[in-house]
């Protein structure tokens, strides 16, 4: 997978993502579960938009991406900001440690297609922990990839850019292949341009047990931006605590 042209793009096409909404239910989480949390380590954090917006909230923040082009993008939002970005793979984070929270948005973990990469993941968020250290992230859903995403088709048109976006089934079970192709105006003409991007919906009962298995208490899972316990709905948030 690569973010290296779309990283351009990215926000334009996230506008009008519900990045209020996770912020809010960060801070709802964070005062039920974790009152004192003042270090929060954004995993997957892209270019940077919910971690700015945290640390606006007063909390201070670390991003890590994959994608240095998006790390590039994220910074340059506000050079003069005190967040600290790191290149480096989730699933191995290597001197990340001592946060009070960790949190992981954005279908983050769905981007992970082997069941091990998740392991290692959860692995690795509960080491970068202070004890009680919350761990919030969210996926889609199951029955969300099998019935709004297979065989879907998403188009845009705008002024600057278009793009057409396939949803199709993947070859391991519950992942779902996107193809998108881009238009970008660049001076009189445009560019074209592909990525292909591989997602994986994993069961609940799994999602637990690695949690589980890696030293997390799940404290809720909840649906759609929801504070009250529900494990049905397109988005499910989960809240866990290091034990």
């Amino acid at each position: 997978m690569s973010y290296r042209q779309m990283a351009q793009v990215y926000d334009r096409l996230m506008a009008d993502a519900p990045y209020d909404e996770w912020i809010a239910f960060t801070k709802i989480m964070i005062n039920e579960f974790h009152p004192h949390v003042k270090t929060v380590l954004d995993a997957g954090c892209g270019t940077g938009e919910i971690t700015h917006r945290l640390n606006g909230e007063g909390y201070r923040l670390t991003g890590v991406d994959l994608s240095e082009e998006m790390l590039s993008m994220a910074q340059q939002k506000n050079p003069q900001s005190d967040i600290q970005w790191l290149h480096q793979d989730m699933t191995q984070m290597e001197g990340v440690s001592q946060f009070d929270c960790v949190i992981s948005y954005c279908d983050v973990i769905n981007y992970l297609t082997d069941e091990e990469d998740v392991k290692s993941a959860i692995a690795s968020v509960y080491d970068a922990l202070n004890e009680n250290g919350l761990f919030l992230f969210d996926v889609h859903s199951i029955d969300h990839i099998h019935q709004d995403l297979y065989g879907s088709t998403f188009a845009e048109v705008y002024d600057e850019l278009s793009y057409v976006w396939f949803c199709d089934p993947g070859e391991t079970d519950n992942s779902v292949v996107h193809d998108l192709t881009f238009f970008v105006q660049d001076g009189t003409k445009y560019i074209r341009f592909d990525e292909k991007h591989e997602q994986r919906a994993y069961s609940l009962m799994n999602l637990q047990a690695w949690l589980k298995k890696a030293g997390f208490e799940i404290k809720r899972i909840c649906a759609d931006f929801q504070e009250q316990p529900s494990q049905n709905g397109d988005r499910l948030f989960f809240v866990c605590q290091k034990s």
